[in-house]
């Protein structure tokens, strides 16, 4: 998923819009090297080296990935959406967090 992350990173530059990964991988220094080569340039946490991780655990997460889209409000709006309705609803999320920049 990184080169459509990546997309999405440089697609909503400027506005709104945060892109955060949690990350399961076992080895964390493949993983930096790994990170490092695909140019990963947002937050992503390491989830302690197992899908059984604090945050999987917490956030319910039974399958990778698990996307979950927030609003400007930290609700949960939107949950594993993908292609075009994941940049729908993204673009909806943002445009309505700019509008509430507004008032």
């Amino acid at each position: 998923m990184y080169p459509h992350e990546r997309s999405l990173v440089k697609k909503f530059e400027g506005r709104p819009f945060v892109l955060i990964g949690v990350n399961s991988d076992s080895d964390r220094e493949r993983l930096k090297k790994r990170m490092a080569k695909e140019g990963i340039s947002w937050r992503s946490f390491f989830d302690g080296g197992s899908t059984n991780g604090p945050i999987a655990n917490q956030w319910n997460v039974m399958a990778w990935p698990t996307i979950y889209l927030l609003d400007h409000e930290g609700r949960i709006r939107f949950k594993d959406l993908r292609g075009s309705k994941l940049e729908k609803a993204i673009e909806k999320l943002v445009a309505q967090a700019e509008e509430s920049m507004k008032d």
